[in-house]
């Protein structure tokens, strides 16, 4: 871990596996989770896109997915029971696959992007997951008040005469460019890992919310240390390894 050739892939995971868990308790909250899932597809159908049309890949991924968390709002009140999401999961889906297996120099970024590429972070991803983590974690403790009151006291807003879309509009926007960010570094089902099985524990075993929060990170830290350290020594890819490490922990402690 002392070579900086696996250091800077180590940290830069950190900063997610700090980031993750905590957007997922409160993706969770709102009873959301199928979002993450959402956002990475169509982060990474926007990502294909920028590649086959010249552009910078993360920078495609990251505004397909402001797009979706954006304009997820505008279709929330017709479709309900997360169909929204669901229909965003689908078409990114689709529109990668369709790309990877049309354009050639779209099929390995494809895989990377599903798979993870962890491994080849670099300084700027390093800089990117920390400065964004640091930004979003700000930002979620901002909203974090608003959110809670939102789901305890749904007609708080309401009586007080507040609108609560600018809270719900900006969680949804914040969760889309974590989703994407995360994806462009653990790839789809890492990032997935991370965000729903975490908070999906301390939902079972926390007493109360901030107890919960607390649980949330340190499952996710430590899932991610330990997986890393195994998917390294054992010369694995990362993403199933964390996948498959926190399904054991979930069925331990569930």
């Amino acid at each position: 871990m002392a070579n900086e050739l696996f250091l800077i892939p180590f940290l830069t995971g950190l900063c997610l596996a700090i980031l993750l868990p905590l957007l997922g308790a409160y993706l969770r909250l709102r009873d959301e989770w199928l979002a993450a899932l959402a956002y990475s597809h169509v982060a990474a159908a926007g990502a294909l896109l920028a590649l086959v049309g010249g552009f910078v890949p993360a920078v495609g991924g990251v505004a397909a997915a402001a797009l979706a968390g954006a304009g997820k709002r505008l279709f929330a009140g017709r479709l309900s029971g997360g169909a929204s999401y669901a229909l965003l999961l689908l078409g990114g889906w689709a529109v990668a696959v369709l790309l990877a297996a049309n354009q050639p120099m779209a099929e390995r970024l494809g895989h990377a992007l599903f798979d993870g590429q962890l491994y080849f972070a670099g300084p700027a991803q390093l800089w990117l997951a920390a400065a964004g983590g640091l930004l979003s974690l700000i930002v979620l403790r901002r909203l974090a008040k608003n959110l809670l009151l939102a789901h305890v006291y749904p007609d708080f807003f309401r009586i007080r005469g507040l609108r609560a879309w600018p809270t719900q509009s900006g969680f949804d926007l914040l969760a889309a460019l974590c989703l994407a960010l995360a994806t462009m570094n653990l790839g789809v089902m890492g990032a997935f890992a991370l965000v729903f099985i975490p908070p999906w524990l301390a939902f079972r075993r926390a007493r109360n919310w901030r107890a919960g929060l607390w649980l949330t990170l340190l499952i996710g830290v430590f899932g991610y240390v330990l997986a890393f350290g195994i998917a390294l020594g054992l010369d694995q890819p990362f993403g199933p390894v964390l996948a498959l490490l926190l399904i054991v922990i979930g069925l331990v402690i569930a």
